[in-house]
Parts: C-alpha cells; structure tokens; sequence
C-alpha cells in the first residue's frame, strides 16, 4: 500500500507544474525523491506534529494542517535540488492539490 501511494505521489508531483505556477519538477527522478521524502513526513513526521498542534487545529478547525502540509512541501522543495517552489503560497496551494489529488485516489483504490 505504501509503494502504490508513493507512486500516487509520483504520478502527482511530476503533474503539479502544470496546474501550479510557482512549482518546478526537473525530471522524474527528482519527482520519485520528493514523493519519496513526502510520504516519509506525511507517514511518520506529521502524526506527531498533528498531537502537538492540536489545540491550533481546534482553534482553526483544521485549517491549521494546510499550514502544516504547505510547511512540509516548502522544506522538501529547500532540501532537494530540481524541485523548486517560488513561495510559500504556491508551496501551500501545492501540497493542497497534491493532498486532494492522492485523496480522491486512494478512495478510489481503497
């Protein structure tokens, strides 16, 4: 299930310069890296920072995670070269179609 969402991701990050201005994919290689270091964070990372940032999240009701997936696509886009995002806005409207993009997916799959 994991490899399946990874390539979901794949498929999805090397559209995403299309459809978002601001976004840069290089090549397939480096949209396999960046699913890959999403996943990962969206996996383990997030569900931990998730806990942490409750109380936010209650007080945004839920608005917060877009700010947490945006943070998430901004410091994967600083750590891999080939994958650029412009800004901060075009990171959040990013992880925003990447997110609904894998949901609509795996509801499909699942």
């Amino acid at each position: 299930m994991i490899l399946l969402r990874w390539f979901i991701t794949t498929l999805a990050i090397f559209a995403l310069p299309f459809f978002v201005t601001g976004v840069a994919v290089s090549s397939i290689l480096t949209a396999v890296i960046v699913a890959a270091c999403l996943v990962f964070l969206n996996l383990i990372v997030k569900p931990i920072l998730t806990i942490l940032t409750l109380p936010l999240n209650i007080l945004t009701l839920g608005l917060f995670s877009v700010v947490i997936n945006g943070a998430f696509f901004w410091f994967v886009a600083q750590i891999i070269s080939g994958f650029t995002v412009a800004s901060f806005t075009a990171a959040i409207i990013g992880a925003f179609v990447i997110s609904v993009v894998t949901w609509i997916i795996n509801h499909f799959i699942d």
